[in-house]
């Protein structure tokens, strides 16, 4: 009878510990890749990006020197706004940067990090860009940081499946696409911006399906205001 109340109890403890050991994975993971759960959607169309409210996700990207970064909401010593692009070879994407040079540094001013997240890789983040956009966004202080193997893209749940003809395109068009988050994995991120606080919560979110439609600079800065008063 003792044995069997001992063997219970021992039963009882391993269930405890392995549902903890679970649980604990479950929590690790999600706070890493966000929506683990739905990783690349179909289409733009079906994206479901993280909104405000929730948790940042933890995600590790590259610099322009090729040097691994890493983005933890946990211990942030600044707001951050993440605004994540095409890439280089996009020309809206060339567009949006240039418009934002006006944004940057009244945004760096209060206090703010803003960091561009592109799908291209390390080498390719500067020179890729159209050469007018580079000259615009020289000196400002753009950290652009790769994110080839998408999973910034993934954890903020604004991945997508790029088609087959898209691939054609950047392939006829000779685009420097090799080891992109596009080549690499097939993936593209929509167009995006989200405005983290100091607490590593999502206070902002913009993601449009339509690549062509970006969030203006005017909105960039209202929205880099409410973390800054927050703050």
């Amino acid at each position: 009878m003792l044995a069997g109340i001992h063997l219970t109890t021992r039963s009882l403890i391993l269930i405890s510990l392995a549902t903890t050991l679970v649980l604990s994975l479950v929590y690790s993971t999600s706070m890493q890749f966000g929506h683990a759960d739905v990783p690349v959607a179909r289409t733009a169309a079906e994206i479901q990006p993280l909104g405000p409210g929730d948790a940042a996700p933890r995600f590790t990207v590259e610099t322009v020197d090729n040097e691994r970064f890493d983005f933890d909401p946990r211990i942030l010593e600044r707001p951050v706004i993440l605004v994540a692009f095409r890439g280089g070879w996009c020309p809206f994407c060339n567009l949006h940067l240039s418009e934002l040079r006006h944004a940057i540094p009244e945004i760096s001013a209060m206090g703010i990090d803003v960091l561009f997240l592109s799908g291209d890789r390390s080498e390719l983040l500067i020179s890729s860009l159209e050469r007018e956009t580079q000259d615009r966004i020289d000196g400002l202080g753009y950290t652009v940081l790769s994110d080839a193997n998408a999973q910034a893209a993934i954890a903020l749940g604004i991945a997508f499946k790029a088609s087959d003809r898209t691939l054609e395109r950047r392939h006829e068009r000779g685009d420097d696409i090799e080891d992109s988050s596009m080549a690499r994995h097939g993936v593209l991120p929509v167009p995006a911006v989200f405005a983290v606080d100091r607490e590593g919560m999502i206070t902002f979110a913009y993601a449009n399906p339509d690549y062509k439609i970006r969030l203006s600079p005017d909105e960039l800065l209202a929205a880099a205001s409410a973390i800054a008063t927050r703050e």
